[in-house]
């Protein structure tokens, strides 16, 4: 066939396909997109095939679950700006990129969907001498298809010629706002600045967080109930909890300002709650009791002692691991709420000490509940630690007086003095007869600090 145009038309005397040739074309086309970016292998990924409410989920992860599927499946209907889903491996996310291609497919409209480091390698092949496309052509096919779906972003080996190139087709669509589905569990902080700044803009970006877990593990346990022993303390609660009205009076009150403090902050968690007292004072029944309640509430609770952290961290590097080491610690360093116990008896290793301070300065930037149990002064422990924990407008640090449980005598609240100049701070609410004073020196560096029954 020819085009019916005039003399002097720019498709005068050309060939063109007739109709059934052009859709037979657009069909060829479409299944070259889905054999490019493995989609074939997704076909039973649709939005029918997902499952938006699976049991065990918390009100909270149930409900970024649902809110996921909707925007996705609003998004497959008419894809419009771009769409982040962030969540941890196996939450759902890829599903729901898959079902919102393979819709788009059924409408009869051509979707490219790639994973990231997927998509490098294509690019990378094209510089091979067998490769049936040229670099150019492969990379403009993927910087202006109609709709692309980049899966994993992050996963990708960050070098400088792959961030160029991910800058580039991320610009690029940005500039043009070209409908764009992007998914990741990567912390957006950890990713190309360029790239964050165009995946934050809300002018553009619709984003979902799913904190719903792998489902593909049984009982859909999450990488946080790997790591939380929360399970071993089910029996420490607050109704569990012996006040000991026996004690001495000065211990006695101690004990129950420590007990409603917990209780209060189990009721509203927010900021910090730091208990110091020595061993078996009852401190780790209280930061237990916490943690029940909150996980009784549908909550996601981390309760980990400070060396068995460390020591998962430390898992993520062996060859048996079943999850990464950054999934393992953004999951930890973000926890709706961690509960740290017995801080300062973890191995202080340079690594170890910049790992739990990474961790600690993160939830304290970002002011996330975090409860810490300590049988150390606090001058004991690392004074950078120590100067978030003196921040009153976080944290409020509570010291249980009580003698251990198991026997033995109270701790040690005899003054100790310094020979340097000190700045005095009181931790410990007022009112029951019982007050803490807390004289720190030279915080960031060396110090003393004095614990006063007053």
């Amino acid at each position: 066939m020819r085009y019916d145009a005039p003399v002097g038309h720019p498709d005068f005397g050309k060939a063109a396909p007739c109709t059934c040739r052009l859709a037979r074309l657009e069909r060829d086309r479409i299944g070259q997109l889905r054999r490019f970016g493995g989609l074939i292998a997704l076909a039973d990924k649709t939005f029918a095939s997902f499952d938006p409410a699976p049991p065990g989920l918390s009100p909270d992860q149930a409900t970024s679950l649902r809110i996921a599927f909707k925007r996705a499946e609003r998004f497959a209907e008419r894809p419009q700006g771009w769409l982040l889903l962030q969540g941890t491996y196996g939450c759902g996310k890829t599903h729901l990129a898959a079902a919102i291609a393979n819709r788009q497919i059924e409408h009869g409209q051509p979707v490219l969907f790639v994973g990231v480091p997927d998509l490098l390698d294509h690019l990378r092949a094209t510089y091979g001498p067998s490769s049936e496309v040229s670099y150019d052509e492969r990379f403009e096919q993927v910087r202006t298809e109609r709709l692309l779906i980049l899966d994993d972003l992050g996963a990708e080996s960050a070098t400088p010629w792959a961030q160029e190139k991910l800058y580039q087709i991320f610009n690029y669509r940005y500039m043009h706002e070209l409908p764009t589905v992007i998914t990741t569990n990567a912390d957006l902080d950890r990713l190309d600045p360029r790239i964050r700044s165009r995946l934050v803009d809300q002018h553009l970006t619709s984003g979902v967080r799913i904190t719903a877990p792998d489902y593909r593990r049984s009982g859909a346990a999450s990488d946080q109930g790997e790591i939380s022993s929360l399970a071993l303390y089910r029996g420490m609660t607050f109704d569990a909890f012996d006040l000991r009205t026996q004690l001495p009076r000065d211990q006695r009150e101690s004990l129950e300002h420590a007990y409603k403090a917990a209780r209060a902050f189990a009721e509203n968690p927010e900021n910090w709650l730091v208990f110091v007292g020595t061993y078996g004072c009852g401190k780790t029944h209280l930061a237990a009791a916490i943690a029940n309640h909150r996980s009784s509430q549908g909550d996601d609770v981390v309760f980990v002692t400070a060396p068995d952290l460390l020591d998962h961290l430390r898992a993520t590097y062996g060859p048996e691991r079943t999850v990464g080491y950054d999934e393992r610690f953004y999951a930890i360093r973000k926890a709706p709420l961690l509960v740290l116990d017995d801080l300062g008896t973890e191995n202080e290793t340079p690594w170890a000490i910049e790992k739990l301070f990474q961790i600690i300065d993160y939830r304290y930037v970002a002011q996330l509940p975090t409860v810490f149990t300590s049988a150390y002064l606090l001058e004991e422990l690392d004074q950078r630690l120590v100067s978030r924990m003196l921040d009153t407008r976080v944290c409020r640090v509570v010291a249980i007086l009580a003698q251990s449980y198991r026997g033995g005598i109270a701790p040690n609240v005899g003054e100790r003095r310094s020979s340097r100049g000190a700045q005095t701070v009181d931790v410990a609410a007022h009112g029951t007869g019982f007050a803490l004073r807390l004289t720190v020196t030279s915080i960031g560096s060396a110090g003393s600090t004095c614990w006063r029954g007053m």
